[in-house]
């Protein structure tokens, strides 16, 4: 018998106002793995991770982790029960420094400031360049590096699902591969990540499985060994 998944998604609508972006998505992110989410501008990748999070109220539908209904919870809920979000652009705060905005991503954490300080240094171990820097305002580093700091700031959380949305946009491509070496690290530790992706390549190079999200519906989804051969996706995602 499977294990049951981290994160499960059944018939999920969503949208802004009178816009309705997702129709029925259904989705499962299983414990331990990297799964990924890709899709062209405008498919609502990003509406189904500001979903997940509380940002964008539930038109219909279920969202269950760690066998709990979260559908409908506020931020604040979805962070305390163990779900980070790192949003498109990082969204880094202007005018603090690398520590302090770390240290954001620990805000709603009770235990002991050793016990931050120990997660806090774990990070920096993981991405040297911003304890070099940590006294920087994090918004003048560059953008691979800014994207280290988000990340670094969703794992203060000490998440059980970090989602990140659009992981390499805007990046070098050096920049691309550094980041995608620290979410295999990341991922190895244990911790199970949801990663919304326009690089198709990039995307299913990193992640077991995929979910092609097209018009806010489910087109196509598998293990992304497979789906790599599969022409429909080879042709509209990876140029082949």
């Amino acid at each position: 018998m499977s294990n049951p998944p981290l994160l499960k998604i059944t018939g999920l609508q969503s949208g802004y106002g009178d816009v309705q972006v997702l129709w029925g998505i259904d989705l499962e992110v299983p414990a331990g793995q990297i799964t990924c989410i890709v899709g062209s501008n405008g498919a609502g990748k990003s509406t189904l991770l500001r979903t997940i999070s509380g940002l964008v109220p539930v038109g219909a539908g279920q969202i269950e982790f760690c066998g709990k209904d979260l559908t409908g919870s506020s931020p604040d809920t979805v962070l305390s029960a163990g779900i980070a979000h790192v949003p498109e652009g990082r969204r880094l705060f202007k005018g603090m420094s690398i520590r302090d905005n770390l240290l954001i991503g620990a805000y709603l954490r009770r235990e002991s400031r050793a016990d931050i300080e120990h997660d806090l240094e774990a990070v920096y171990a993981m991405f040297p360049i911003l304890k070099e820097r940590q006294q920087q305002d994090a918004t003048t580093l560059s953008g691979g590096e800014q994207q280290m700091c988000a990340i670094g700031r969703g794992i203060m959380s000490r998440p059980n699902l970090l989602m990140i949305d659009e992981l390499s946009l805007g990046l070098a491509p050096r920049a691309v591969e550094k980041l995608a070496d620290s979410l295999r690290e990341i991922n190895r530790s244990g911790l199970t990540i949801l990663l919304v992706e326009q690089d198709v390549v990039t995307a299913f190079e990193l992640a077991s499985q995929a979910y092609v999200i097209e018009t806010g519906r489910v087109g196509i989804s598998g293990e992304t060994r497979l789906l790599v051969e599969d022409p429909r996706v080879r042709q509209a995602y990876m140029g082949i």
